[in-house]
């Protein structure tokens, strides 16, 4: 089993519980790290026998640019379009962060973290 990471992906968007939260936008972040068996690809250098980060960066801006309510529905979105995408991946595991959340107090980022395995 191998992994596959994107870490720190940034992007500006509108979600958000409050009407006024997905007219103004924010800032978030994701991290996501995918579960797979990777050997075939260590063995014979083939892009196509490992987990691209280019066409998971894709699927992941698309999710981010769909308005949600919550963080949750956003990292679920993610993780279902990554295991459709993708045939060989075993699990996924999602963060979805929302900068200076409306918490009415100091708050650097509200995270949500998810996790799903292919049945």
């Amino acid at each position: 089993m191998g992994k596959v990471s994107l870490e720190g992906l940034e992007f500006f968007a509108y979600h958000g519980y409050y009407d006024e939260e997905q007219k103004i936008g924010n800032k978030y972040s994701v991290d996501i790290s995918v579960y797979a068996d990777l050997d075939e690809a260590a063995r014979e250098d083939q892009l196509n026998e490992t987990i691209d980060y280019e066409k998971l960066y894709k699927i992941i801006t698309n999710e981010i640019n769909r308005p949600s309510r919550l963080l949750e529905h956003i990292g679920k979105r993610i993780m279902d379009a990554v295991m459709e995408k993708f045939p060989m991946v075993k699990a996924v595991e999602v963060s979805v962060s929302k900068y200076n959340p409306p918490i009415g107090g100091v708050c650097h980022r509200a995270v949500v973290s998810l996790e799903q395995q292919r049945s």
